[in-house]
């Protein structure tokens, strides 16, 4: 895991783009703050920055754009798996 990849996915607006997406299909209102609060999360998922690493190997410009690299099913499933964030212990 490198986090110079997680750093550039977690900046790709073609995949914030794609997350904002999954938390709207999911109902989360509103989207944009969802994806903004979780962007990083998902971008450190082992196989979210597994194959973007590969896809930036291979040459590939638009990794964050492209559903062969990163699918759809794995951007919801990454979301679903850290939305909604918990509060820090002791924050309530």
């Amino acid at each position: 895991m490198s986090y110079s990849t997680i750093n550039k996915a977690a900046g790709d607006a073609a995949l914030i783009g794609r997350v904002t997406a999954a938390a709207a299909q999911d109902g989360v209102n509103p989207p944009q703050t969802a994806a903004a609060q979780t962007i990083w999360l998902i971008a450190a998922k082992s196989d979210i920055e597994a194959a973007y690493a590969s896809a930036l190997a291979a040459g590939n410009p638009a990794p964050g754009d492209d559903p062969a690299v990163i699918t759809d099913g794995m951007i919801l499933s990454a979301f679903q798996s850290v939305w909604p964030i918990a509060p820090p212990a002791g924050a309530l």
